[in-house]
């Protein structure tokens, strides 16, 4: 049985001491799922099934190939199997759609988004450095990772997901989206600000259930999200970016404790 995010599969568990027996267990759903923008294929996203509209947005926001919900005339999205789901963008000025500026190939799997970029200069978008003057008690961040992980549903079931979550500086969750890959999930958040109208998010708070990359460092900045937080760690390219583009990186936050790498004056 399936619910598109996870699927009901039966293992054969082993336990030291006293052999194995089958159970049922629910796996965490891998799909491919084709972008198309005006009918033609910009790429290939190995993702886990659900707001794959949200994802298409959001993918298109964060390549700079749109600005924000106006430019966007419909997404729809067909397919008869889980092997050829497709969703097409259409945009109110087809004439603007530059398939040159795209920075990856056609195909990138969920564990990996910028390995496919076509470039190392193309890694680099041109967004301008986040303008807010946001500020967050350290006491807040500090509760998200618990309030995240709350609101897991599928991570519950499969234990196989990553999570991104929006909340505002007094620590609501505003949304939250899952994925297999965790920058499909910070996609589909994207996605989802964009299409409901309240890009850029300058005085949200971003939490990333796993480590930070610079590609989510600068899908962040598309956003316009100036605090991130992360439960796990940075890289050195992610905090260089974060310096560079003036937000507000944090790592490891972990019950009592936390790392901040990046615009230290957010925290009060």
């Amino acid at each position: 049985m399936t619910d598109g995010a996870s699927r009901s599969d039966v293992v054969l568990r082993y336990t030291a001491g006293r052999g194995a027996a089958e159970r049922e267990d629910r796996v965490a759903a891998e799909e491919p799922l084709e972008i198309r923008v005006e009918g033609h294929s910009v790429a290939v996203v190995m993702r886990t099934p659900g707001h794959d509209r949200e994802l298409a947005a959001g993918f298109l926001a964060t390549e700079n190939l749109i600005r924000g919900r106006d430019d966007i005339f419909d997404i729809t999205q067909c397919g008869s199997s889980a092997a050829d789901q497709v969703v097409n963008v259409t945009l109110r000025n087809p004439a603007a759609f530059d398939p040159s500026k795209l920075t990856r190939h056609v195909f990138s799997s969920s564990s990996c988004g910028v390995c496919s970029k076509a470039t190392i200069e193309a890694v680099r978008q041109q967004f301008a450095p986040v303008d807010s003057s946001a500020r967050v008690p350290a006491d807040v961040i500090l509760q998200l990772p618990s309030r995240l992980r709350e609101n897991q549903k599928t991570f519950e079931q499969t234990g196989g997901l990553h999570a991104c979550a929006v909340f505002d500086l007094n620590g609501k969750l505003l949304a939250l989206r899952e994925d297999v890959g965790r920058h499909n999930a910070l996609d589909k958040l994207i996605g989802h600000a964009l299409l409901d109208g309240s890009l850029p998010l300058r005085d949200r708070v971003l939490l990333l259930s796993g480590r930070v990359s610079f590609e989510m460092m600068q899908k962040a900045l598309a956003a316009g999200i100036p605090i991130v937080a992360a439960i796990s760690a940075p890289t050195t390219l992610a905090v260089d970016f974060a310096r560079e583009s003036n937000q507000t990186l944090i790592g490891f936050v972990r019950g009592e404790t936390m790392n901040v790498y990046a615009g230290a004056e957010r925290i009060r």
